[in-house]
């Protein structure tokens, strides 16, 4: 791709394609080597160089212009004849041999000779996409056994594995020491020929060996041996021996699960039983003592008391098997990204999208940027893609100056690893910057590049300053273009390629990671399913461009603060045991800018350190939308891979009857089910399912009989995925490609075409995008969507933790703002409980385990307590105000019950606040926003979710706020009304007023009041206090006076004056004994 093209727009519906380029860019600079000729003839690329530093020669009879990359797909997959003269192409030093290759003298290049790298999935894909085979005639060859290859075992069963699968093949070492295992098939397209071998021989003799060789094998076996007699001896725990490893480092796991010590999680275990028992004989006494005189709020009393109850052991048995995992990030360096070799780490795609710049500052997305384009990652593994879904001009020149910067921000990172490597928060952060820095002039270098920073924000403040007032004929570009996203609403794809492999080295001239602007087409009358539509086209986007295997999605202003976070995902990714089943890496979200007591419980950590812990130790944590990385072939749909089940071991004390039953059995259903063997291949074929995994589709291809019917299988297969992944050939056949990677015969000008093609508003009609594919649609919590959707297909997800944590970001910290984000976070759930992949009813039968669905249930669930919650804050005020009350008077057993409950509610919460490590105070502002949430958000969701499914009301989605005033927490105390403030205001003022009559009340009636009456407002300052933070923001700063002052003015001030009402000091008594006068005459 070239970083220079300028910005391509089009609509592939309209056919249309316009190339617009900025102002002072004339175009594509010719190759530096056009003018000397040395231009493939092919795919126009630059020839390059040969390994020995001189120009790359092909051809030595005629040296007609071929770059290498096709002249090894020519001798590999074409004719292997000079398309000018015919003559048959010679085998060059690097080169692999093929069919037809003579020894050559002084050609001995052993490290090439067996490279197999070409004959993989691509060609396959390659063979769909151009019609080109794996032979000259173009049809693929099916890979067979070779009958003459030697048996090194002499035809002897060992590690259960058939002889026939012990054939010989010579291992050898494939791109930067990764291990390739000796393969049981010979392709026919490589004439390798075995060596006949002895195993009683030395391998040396064959040249496989070497003295140094035989003695590090040698002293390996006598590791071994001194380790195992260690063990035997029982004192292999010791670690005291640094000889005595497992194996090489660079071969042990990747990462570790830690288990919960059983002295914190036990106890946990236990209390949790307890405290189900309890439950059971609270609401045995509560429904078997009935109030009569109070009928109605005893009835409502305890429909709510047993909602809670059930909401409880949702929430609750997902967190049984709490986690913790470790990585090493050590041992990934030394298997996959070795000092002086090429990095054999997976290429990555990021993803950050943004709507609103005017919501979502240009400064915020800027930093994001920034932070990924510095990451500690290969640059040549790293591409970033910025979703634009408002087509903002804004938004585009902010990134083309990010870019700029960029170029000396990178370099800078780099060079003294500086963390966070978000530029804004760098500077602002108050510590010691000169710590572990050595370098002389890191500090005049630090000057200057926050000079650069600041000049630079100067220019992002001014483009925002200028799109403050849109002008009346729109926004137009540097060179007088208008610009193509005048029209919000009705628009044709972007894509601009700001940074890329031929263009934007940085100052010091290294390659910068790639960094395209992508801005989908928008149209009337089609639904663009917002975020999660948005998220799919930078699927299909990426896919042509650069098809990393592995993807990671962050919100505009969520940035990289821990560089290694990558490497960390890698750590679960690219782990040979477990990699494999792993759909996503999911990391916990954390926040700056939050006020020190977290007011409104933004940092939500009760459930990013204690739920997400528990999940992790089932099938793993769901995924939260932002700070996660996904496998992409897991986001196509496809099924997780099978766990082959090692193979059954019969028993010698069985009966001999009962083996005959069964195999008579199994002869009998086997009978049953017996078809003919075309029949099977029919059903092989035509039976596929639309999630099974690439592999198989590709196998399929190969199962298909010969000749025609082998042409109609393909055209057929390729008709399947262009009907699930839309009308894109080259997207469908990126899909099959399971560890990624572009088809080098594509030109980028075919690429971008493809791109725009793929964002067009009319791709996804008639595929499974957004039902099977990629982010699902249906709910505005699409992230919830998508990650259940991958748990029922087998998939597990991994929760990883650093200690410097991975990605950061700002949370709302006004009161509206946070109500309505929790709003819509509620709303998602309840669209999801009224559709078709709600977790009641979908999915079983699949891959989802069964306390992860009650996690799942939970999360759909959760805003429907808000009604038996609002009428269980309701009751204190009516039975303060009525004077009766939702319990009859308690005896001693009653009375243990009740005790019972409260003792195991609190060390419920003391013990997960063990384990876990949270804090009291941060379990005690996430119980108050619980209730808070509750009356207000949930409430409102669940009367939006409803109006929408019954009336067909949509409701609109509402961006949060990303930034801030300059006075720091200044919008904290900023008050902006809205009616989610009603519910809760109401239910304090009508609390405030129950105490009030209450303790008038106590005082009209005496002394015997008194008892009664704590029960009542024990239970009505339960929910004063649970509702305090929301009482604090809505008074706001009163001249900074404490709110707890002035709430308790108000209170105290009521009840005295009450009892002033009722002493009467100053008046005389009129209620006095009735005296009577007497009858008799005493005078």
């Amino acid at each position: 791709m070239e970083a220079s093209a300028g910005l391509v727009a089009g609509s592939h519906n309209r056919n249309e394609l316009v190339v617009i380029r900025r102002d002072g860019d004339p175009g594509p600079k010719p190759p530096p080597r056009e003018q000397n000729g040395q231009v493939c003839q092919i795919c126009g690329d630059d020839v390059g160089l040969a390994p020995g530093g001189e120009p790359f020669v092909a051809c030595n009879e005629c040296a007609f212009p071929v770059c290498r990359d096709c002249y090894e797909y020519e001798r590999r997959e074409g004719t292997q004849n000079c398309p000018q003269c015919r003559t048959r192409y010679k085998r060059l030093k690097g080169c692999q041999r093929v069919t037809g290759d003579e020894e050559e003298d002084g050609v001995d290049d052993l490290d090439n000779e067996f490279n197999w790298n070409g004959h993989d999935s691509r060609s396959v894909a390659d063979s769909m996409l151009y019609g080109r085979g794996g032979d000259p005639n173009g049809a693929p060859q099916p890979f067979q056994l070779n009958p003459n290859v030697p048996l090194l075992t002499n035809g002897q069963m060992v590690d259960d594995i058939p002889p026939e699968q012990h054939a010989l093949v010579p291992s050898f070492m494939g791109g930067g020491g990764k291990r390739i295992h000796p393969l049981p098939y010979a392709d026919p397209s490589l004439p390798v020929q075995p060596r006949s071998m002895d195993p009683s021989k030395d391998l040396a003799a064959y040249g496989y060996g070497s003295v140094a060789w035989k003695e590090r094998v040698e002293n390996w076996k006598q590791r071994q041996e001194r380790m195992h007699q260690t063990r035997n001896d029982g004192g292999g725990d010791d670690g005291d021996d640094a000889d005595l490893p497992l194996m090489d480092e660079s071969r042990q796991p990747l990462s570790r699960k830690i288990p919960l010590p059983s002295s914190q999680i036990n106890p946990y275990r236990m209390i949790i039983i307890i405290r189900l028992v309890v439950l059971g004989f609270f609401f045995h006494y509560r429904v078997m003592h009935p109030v009569n005189d109070a009928f109605a709020l005893w009835l409502i009393s305890v429909i709510c008391e047993i909602w809670f109850a059930m909401s409880w052991i949702l929430d609750q048995f997902p967190k049984w098997f709490p986690i913790e995992r470790e990585t090493y990030l050590d041992r990934l360096s030394l298997r996959f990204d070795k000092e002086g070799q090429p990095s054999q780490l997976a290429p990555i795609d990021f993803f950050v999208s943004t709507v609103d710049p005017l919501k979502e500052p240009p400064l915020v997305t800027a930093n994001t940027v920034l932070s990924i384009l510095s990451v500690d990652y290969p640059v040549d593994k790293v591409s970033c893609y910025v979703s634009d879904d408002g087509a903002a001009m804004l938004t585009f020149e902010a990134l083309s100056e990010t870019s700029e910067f960029a170029k000396k921000w990178a370099p800078f990172c780099k060079r003294y690893n500086i963390e966070p490597r978000a530029p804004e928060w760098y500077f602002q952060q108050k510590i010691d910057y000169l710590k572990d820095k050595v370098a002389a002039n890191f500090v005049r270098e630090r000057r200057a590049m926050k000079r650069e920073y600041e000049e630079f924000k100067v220019r992002i403040n001014a483009l925002v300053a200028k799109a403050q007032k849109v002008p009346e004929e729109g926004w137009t570009m540097q060179d007088g273009t208008p610009w193509p996203g005048n029209n919000v609403r009705d628009h044709p794809g972007m894509i601009q390629v700001f940074l890329g492999q031929s263009g934007g080295l940085d100052c010091e001239g290294n390659e910068l990671p790639r960094l395209v602007y992508v801005s989908r087409e928008k149209r009337p009358g089609y639904n663009h399913h917002k975020k999660a539509g948005a998220m799919n086209a930078l699927v299909r986007v990426s896919a042509v461009l650069s098809n990393a295997p592995y993807l990671l999605n962050l919100d505009c202003d969520h940035y990289i603060n821990n560089s290694k976070a990558i490497k960390e995902a890698m750590c679960f990714m690219m782990d040979p045991l477990l990699g494999k089943k792993v759909c996503y890496v999911q990391f916990p979200q954390r926040f700056d800018g939050i006020d020190r007591h977290d007011r409104y419980a933004n940092r939500n950590v009760v459930f990013f350190d204690i739920n997400m812990k528990g999940l992790d130790g089932i099938q793993g944590p769901i995924y939260v939308g932002t700070g996660c990385v996904f496998r992409r072939q897991a986001l196509y749909g496809y099924d997780a891979p099978k766990t082959k089940k090692p193979p059954s071991r019969t028993c010698n004390c069985w009966p001999k009857w009962c083996f005959c039953c069964c195999c008579c059995g199994n002869r009998k259903h086997k009978k049953k089910t017996t078809k003919p063997k075309t029949e099977k291949k029919k059903l092989l074929f035509f039976k596929k399912e639309e999630n099974q995994s690439p592999a198989y589709a590709l196998g399929e291809i190969d199962e298909a009989a010969p000749g025609a019917e082998n042409e109609k299988a393909g055209i057929v297969n390729q008709q399947k995925l262009e009907k699930k992944f839309g009308q894109s050939s080259v997207f469908a056949t990126s899909t099959l490609l399971e560890n990624g990677g572009t088809l080098k015969s594509a030109s980028p000008a075919s690429l971008l075409k493809e791109a725009i093609h793929v964002i067009s508003c009319g791709y996804e009609d008639k595929t499974d995008w957004g039902k099977e594919i990629g982010w699902i649609y249906g709910s505005v919590t699409e992230d919830i969507l998508t990650g259940f959707k991958m748990h029922c297909h087998g998939w597990r997800s991994i929760y990883c933790i650093p200690k410097r944590p991975a990605f950061k970001g700002s949370a709302p910290l006004n009161l509206s703002d946070r109500l309505h984000q929790v709003l819509r976070w509620a709303l998602g759930s309840i669209e999801i409980f009224f559709s078709n992949h709600c977790p009641l009813w979908y999915g079983y039968g699949g891959g989802l385990k069964f306390l992860e669905r009650f996690s799942y249930i939970n999360s759909i669930v959760y805003p429907w307590t808000s009604i038996p919650l609002l009428a269980y804050c309701t009751l204190p005020a009516i039975c303060l105000l009525t004077g009766k009350f939702i319990t009859p008077e308690l005896n001693n057993v009653a009375s243990l019950w009740f005790m019972s409950l409260f003792i195991c509610i609190f060390a419920t919460s003391i013990l997960e606040m063990r384990w876990s490590g949270v804090g009291i105070d941060d379990w005690w502002r996430n119980e108050q926003f619980w209730v808070i949430g509750g009356v207000s958000s949930h409430l409102f969701a669940v009367f939006q979710g409803l109006l929408k499914v019954i009336a067909g009301v949509d409701t609109s989605f509402t961006v949060t706020s990303k930034g801030g005033d300059d006075d720091e927490f200044s919008e904290l105390y900023t008050f902006k009304w809205t009616t989610l403030l009603i519910p809760p205001t109401t239910l304090l003022l009508l609390n405030f007023i129950g105490v009030v009559a209450g303790v008038s009340n106590a005082i009209n009636n005496g002394y015997e009041s008194w008892g009664p009456l704590f029960g009542k407002l024990f239970f009505a300052f339960w929910v004063i206090v649970h509702l305090y933070p929301f009482l604090k923001g809505l008074v706001g700063r009163q001249n900074r006076t404490p709110t707890i002052v002035i709430v308790w003015s108000i209170l105290l001030a009521s009840i005295f004056s009450l009892l002033w009402v009722r002493i009467d000091p100053f008046l005389a008594k009129d209620d006095g004994p009735l005296l009577e006068e007497c009858g008799l005459d005493c005078n």
